[in-house]
């Protein structure tokens, strides 16, 4: 018998507890907890998959919560919520190892299929998790496994493209390995050395995910408080890895291309071009 998924709600308000409960027992085993301490308890006593929490629970902080759940051995994927959002705050909420943000009042039936999405995501990581060791250690092709013909193939595919500049698409149904190629290529190309910088792209809404490719200026749009690096600047002489990249939006797709072309970024709310050395690896299911 395979075992119902376990999700913790984490409100300091009644009622949006036992909302959540209510959409969400169906389909889950359902904790609740009011506050931090509440929480930690349920995190450190029961197997929790996933951690949907408020980031203000009164007196407590969201965030830290989020941060003392994420360093437990078994760490739940945790969404964050909260009526006082900004894009700032839903980056740094991910950056700190969040998997998505909603602001409230929280949409249930999203909310419903952000958990299962969590929870594919989550299951694909742990069946990979053999393959991605293995790679992070030997830093080539030697960490994917497999005999067969058709790796053959792909292990010299990625032997012969590793070395150059090109841009690399990846194609391949989900929990194939698609980040184990991008990986092999990196470490295979003329700067292992530099930095292989990972973007979620499905994980992220169009206004997020273009801040966090190309960054912002201050004042650049509601809560942009200071100006913001994006991933292509910290990739700047190494690699940037977009995974699936098909869910990107027709916007941001214009501006990557352009980016791929002329090898040079703005920033949202800026004006001034900014020349980047990337190397972009992409990564679709389609």
């Amino acid at each position: 018998m395979t075992d119902i998924p376990t999700v913790l709600v984490v409100d300091d308000e009644k009622h949006t507890r036992d909302g959540l409960r209510l959409t969400l027992e169906d389909d889950f085993d359902v904790y609740v907890a009011a506050d931090a301490a509440e929480a930690m308890e349920h995190l450190k006593h029961d197997r929790i998959d996933v951690m949907l929490t408020d980031l203000r629970l009164g007196d407590d902080d969201g965030m830290k919560l989020l941060e003392d759940a994420l360093k437990l051995p078994q760490p739940p994927v945790c969404i964050m919520m909260t009526a006082y959002g900004s894009v700032d705050t839903a980056v740094e909420a991910m950056r700190r190892g969040a998997y998505h943000f909603v602001t409230k009042p929280v949409n249930l039936d999203e909310v419903e299929i952000l958990i299962k999405r969590a929870l594919r995501s989550r299951n694909l990581e742990t069946e990979n998790q053999q393959l991605r060791r293995q790679v992070e250690r030997k830093f080539s092709v030697q960490g994917i496994l497999g005999q067969s013909e058709p790796m053959k193939h792909v292990i010299q595919t990625i032997e012969q493209v590793a070395p150059s500049r090109a841009t690399v698409l990846i194609e391949g149904e989900s929990g194939t390995g698609k980040e184990l190629v991008a990986k092999a290529i990196h470490h295979l190309s003329g700067r292992p050395a530099a930095k292989l910088v990972t973007v979620h792209c499905a994980a992220l809404s169009p206004q997020i995910l273009e801040s966090e490719l190309f960054g912002h200026e201050k004042g650049a749009f509601t809560g942009a408080t200071e100006r913001r690096i994006g991933r292509f600047e910290l990739a700047d002489g190494g690699t940037l890895f977009l995974d699936e990249i098909g869910e990107i939006d027709a916007s941001t797709q214009i501006k990557l291309l352009r980016a791929l072309g002329e090898q040079s970024i703005e920033r949202v709310g800026g004006s001034k071009p900014i020349q980047v050395n990337v190397r972009v690896i992409a990564a679709t299911n389609r």
